[in-house]
């Protein structure tokens, strides 16, 4: 038994949610989401709220997650999603020219990556970076893309990091 699919979800004002079939769309002020969710699931809208219900026990697993991605979506709708990234290194930057992002992270030549749409990324100082949208995966996605470029390494903690992150440190070589 899902708790997390079991709670009701509250439509905020100004929020729209609607089901067709088993695609189920949210319309709010910021955009529109819409995702497609499993055929053993149902969607019921009452007065303000939405319910999620699981028919068969097989697919109890989806239960909870499809939860989840209407409420993912409602706050996305409303609120918006946003994460930051930080540059640690002698020369790391970040540089934003329109669509895409110049990343200078230790290598012989810059690297450079489109925005995809539905995303606005800001640079608030040249070591660091602010993705907003308003679809939770895509946000958090592209923020894991840019990370890869040059992860945070465990001697010095040089890379780019996600604003707020800890990076345990080890010890190098000791002296003979």
């Amino acid at each position: 038994m899902s708790r997390i699919g079991n709670r009701e979800l509250a439509i905020p004002a100004g929020v729209e949610v609607k089901v067709d079939g088993n695609i189920v769309t949210v319309k709010g002020p910021k955009g529109e989401l819409s995702t497609k969710i499993d055929k053993h699931i149902n969607v019921e809208i009452n007065e303000g709220t939405v319910k999620v219900i699981c028919n068969d026990a097989n697919y109890s697993a989806f239960h909870g997650t499809a939860n989840a991605n209407i409420n993912n979506m409602i706050i996305g709708v409303t609120k918006g999603y946003e994460k930051g990234l930080e540059a640690y290194g002698v020369g790391y930057r970040f540089q934003v020219k329109g669509k895409t992002i110049v990343v200078t992270a230790g290598y012989s030549h810059p690297v450079e990556v489109e925005v995809p749409e539905g995303l606005t990324v800001e640079a608030p100082s040249n070591t660091e970076l602010t993705i907003k949208g308003i679809d939770k995966c895509l946000v958090g996605e592209f923020a894991a893309n840019i990370r890869d470029i040059r992860r945070p390494e465990p001697y010095k903690g040089k890379g780019i990091r996600y604003k707020g992150e800890v990076v345990r440190r080890k010890e190098g070589k000791k002296a003979a």
